[in-house]
C-alpha cells in the first residue's frame, strides 16, 4: 500500500537534491526503494512527474504544480500535528528569507539570528541578493522588497519606507556650487546606481505643484552596487543618487551631504512578501510577526534622520 505523504516526501527530496541516489544516502534506504516509490506515486496520480536521463532529473509540467502542492501539504500536515501536540507556540523546521544585499546584512540579519535565539527548533538560510529571487524554485519562504511591487499572488505586509536621495561630498560641491533645483544638476558631475535608477532621467517632485519633474543626466561613471557607489562620491567623483539607507552612514559623519531635499520624489515601499496561501506555515507565521515590528522599529530612525543640506552661495 503507498504511503503517500511518505511518497511526496521523497519526491521532494529527490527534486532538491537532484538525484535518487543523493536521497538513497542521505536517508539511508536502497536506491531501489527510492526509485519505486516515486513511480507508484507517479502511477497513483497518473502522470509522469519527473524526465529521466543519464545527466539528470527535471520536473514535468505536472510534476512542477504537483510538488508545489505537496510542499503545502506536507507543511499543513507538520502544523497540523505540532498544534496537535500541544507544541504550536515552539516553530520548527527551516525558513528561507531573502533581501537585498546591504539592507539584509544591516536590517535582516540581526532579526535573523534574534529570531533562532528565540526558536531554538528553527534553521535558517538567509539569502542575500540584489535580484529577486523566484519564490517557487528557490522555495522561499519569505522575501524582503525594497520597491514598488508588481502586481502579483504574492501576499504583502508593508513595514516601511525609505526616501530616495540625492548626495555629494562636500568637497565636490565647494568645487561646483551646490544645486538648488534640479535642473541645476548639469553643474556636477554625476554618479548612476543603476539599479536604483536604470535610465538617463532622475524624477523629482515639485514642492509647490507636486508635479514629476524629469530631469535628463549624462552619468559620468555608472555603478551596479550600492556601496562602490556611494564610496565614489564620498571620493568626489560625483553626485548621485541611492536610497538613504545606503549612505546614511556617510552623511551622518559628514562624508556626504544631502541636496535637493525638498524636491525628493515619493518615498519608496518596504513590504515583507510571501506566497499567498489559505494557511501560512506556522514557521512562516512566527516569522513574519516576529519581524514585521522590528524591521519597522530599525526604520524609524532613518526617517527622522533629516540632515541639514549644504547651503549654495549660487543664486
Amino acid at each position: 500500500m503507498l504511503d503517500r505523504f511518505d511518497a511526496m516526501s521523497i519526491l521532494i527530496d529527490v527534486v532538491d537534491k537532484g538525484s535518487f541516489s543523493a536521497v538513497s544516502r542521505s536517508r539511508r534506504i536502497p536506491l531501489p526503494t527510492v526509485s519505486r516509490k516515486v513511480a507508484l506515486l507517479e502511477e497513483h496520480v497518473g502522470a509522469r512527474l519527473l524526465t529521466r536521463s543519464t545527466r539528470k532529473l527535471a520536473l514535468t509540467d505536472a510534476g512542477e504544480a504537483y510538488v508545489t502542492a505537496a510542499r503545502r501539504i506536507l507543511e499543513q500536515v507538520s502544523d497540523a500535528e505540532a498544534r496537535a501536540a500541544g507544541e504550536h507556540n515552539s516553530p520548527s523546521g527551516e525558513i528561507i528569507v531573502t533581501a537585498p544585499v546591504l539592507f539584509g546584512r544591516r536590517y535582516v540579519m540581526p532579526i535573523v539570528t534574534e529570531f533562532l535565539a528565540t526558536y531554538p527548533a528553527i534553521q535558517a538560510r538567509l539569502l542575500l541578493s540584489d535580484s529577486n529571487a523566484q519564490f517557487i524554485d528557490e522555495h522561499i519562504d519569505m522575501a524582503v522588497r525594497v520597491g514598488r511591487l508588481p502586481d502579483s499572488s504574492l501576499m504583502a505586509m508593508r513595514v516601511g519606507e525609505m526616501r530616495s536621495v540625492v548626495c555629494a561630498s562636500p568637497r565636490l560641491l565647494a568645487a561646483h556650487g551646490t544645486p538648488i533645483t534640479p535642473d541645476k544638476l548639469s553643474n556636477l558631475p554625476i554618479l548612476s546606481f543603476d539599479r536604483l535608477t536604470p535610465t538617463r532621467n532622475w524624477s523629482f517632485r515639485s514642492p509647490a505643484a507636486g508635479k514629476i519633474l524629469d530631469v535628463a543626466i549624462e552619468p559620468r561613471l555608472s555603478v551596479s552596487n550600492a556601496d562602490a557607489v556611494v564610496d565614489a562620491a564620498i571620493e568626489g567623483i560625483g553626485a548621485t543618487r541611492v536610497l538613504y539607507y545606503q549612505c546614511a552612514d556617510a552623511v551622518r559623519a559628514g562624508s556626504l551631504k544631502v541636496i535637493l531635499r525638498d524636491f525628493e520624489p515619493e518615498p519608496i515601499p518596504i513590504h515583507l512578501i510571501h506566497p499567498e496561501r489559505q494557511s501560512l506555515p506556522f514557521k512562516t507565521r512566527a516569522f513574519l510577526d516576529f519581524a514585521a515590528d522590528r524591521i519597522r522599529s530599525r526604520l524609524r530612525p532613518l526617517a527622522e534622520d533629516h540632515p541639514d543640506e549644504a547651503v549654495s552661495d549660487d543664486p
